[in-house]
């Protein structure tokens, strides 16, 4: 298999990649997922007022199941213990 495209033109593309990709594998790692589950990392700007100006989106896709979760941080400074934290807040909403 060949290696990822990488846009050289595209503003900060590695760290985000690297970021996107450690995102990916906390999520994995957290939620016990199979190989057949689909995660997707998204950087999208937040227009929510007093929240950061970047948000990450993650999408977890497991058969008909999907979870949506949102970190009010940029991608880069996304960290694991952010993620469990989401999880556990979208498993037990009260």
């Amino acid at each position: 298999m060949s290696e990822a495209f990488v846009n050289p033109l595209a503003r900060n593309g590695p760290s985000v990649i690297s970021s996107a990709r450690s995102i990916k594998s906390w999520a994995r790692e957290l939620l016990t997922l199979p190989d057949e589950a689909v995660v997707s990392v998204s950087a999208l700007a937040c227009h929510v007022s007093g929240c950061p100006p970047r948000e990450t989106v993650i999408f977890v896709m497991q058969g008909a199941e999907t979870v949506q979760l949102s970190i009010h941080k940029a991608m880069q400074d996304v960290t694991e213990d952010d993620i469990a934290h989401a999880f556990s807040a979208a498993s037990n909403p009260d």
